[in-house]
């Protein structure tokens, strides 16, 4: 349980609208590989809902299928086969932030050459130069790996906080100084389904959970929030959409974090996911 100096939880904040720095696809966006980035299995997850009644949740969840940490880009159709592309991304400005490009939202051919050699050696699909979802969330969790909280925004306290950094869409644990869970990837809600912000407490855990509203497995499920909850998905995290407000990891992240988090730990959320 948290020590006995736990903060209080603050009031949700208000649910986050889209960034609009981050430009607008003309085309809707597909995955650049056929049969690739496909979206979690079988439909959207139930985020919203009521807490979970544990006699609902009694049916096994299967392992997931093979092949789906691939990273399969997702692009506008009129994309899909260049070579390089001349097309302005969804994360243009993101990506060039960190791959210390000049950052003015517009795609050059140097900006086309240097995002397709970072795809190329992140084996990111297909590897055209289009700053995406996928390639920003590489490169996201690569700077973590090197700066984890550049902001020191996730709260050091002697117990353990799982901290959600929405602006980036990451997460890990930590526990005073000691990182227990180290940073990875994460979905969360989009526009309309606010991940709620600031602190919660993890306050039912399901491994097997599955939602009747939805028909839908929700794996390794820890709800800190209502409805909503850390849990795995079985296909990509980075895809164009977010979630209706759960908190989703890859399949094999959530498995781990299952094992780090226990009953009352503390959830600290902050920021707002950009695009949708």
């Amino acid at each position: 349980m948290p020590a006995a100096d736990s903060p209080e939880p603050v009031p949700d904040s208000p649910e986050p609208v889209p960034d609009s720095s981050a430009p607008d696809s003309v085309e809707p966006l597909v995955p650049g590989v056929p049969g690739g980035g496909r979206a979690e299995y079988p439909m959207d997850t139930p985020d919203q809902v009521l807490p979970p009644l544990q006699s609902q949740g009694d049916v096994p969840v299967p392992e997931p299928e093979g092949g789906v940490d691939e990273l399969v880009e997702f692009l506008p159709r009129s994309a899909v086969g260049a070579a390089c592309t001349a097309t302005t991304g969804t994360y243009q400005r993101q990506v060039e932030r960190l791959l210390r490009l000049t950052v003015d939202g517009k795609q050059s051919a140097a900006d086309c050459r240097a995002i397709r050699a970072f795809q190329v050696k992140e084996k990111i699909k297909p590897a055209i130069g289009y700053a995406g979802p996928v390639t920003w969330a590489r490169a996201e969790l690569l700077a973590a790996r090197k700066n984890l909280d550049p902001g020191r925004r996730c709260p050091v306290k002697k117990y353990a906080v799982a901290c959600v950094d929405l602006d980036r869409q990451l997460m890990w644990v930590r526990k005073d100084k000691k990182v227990t869970f180290p940073v990875v990837n994460v979905r969360s809600g989009r526009a309309g389904y606010a991940t709620r912000t600031g602190w919660h407490t993890v306050y039912w855990r399901h491994k097997d959970h599955w939602s009747s509203i939805y028909n839908t497995p929700m794996p390794y499920s820890q709800f800190f929030s209502g409805g909503q909850a850390f849990h795995a998905v079985y296909g990509q995290i980075a895809t164009p959409t977010g979630s209706r407000g759960c908190v989703n990891l890859s399949y094999g992240n959530a498995g781990k974090l299952w094992d780090v988090l226990r009953k009352g730990d503390r959830v600290y959320i902050w920021g707002k996911r950009p695009g949708g």
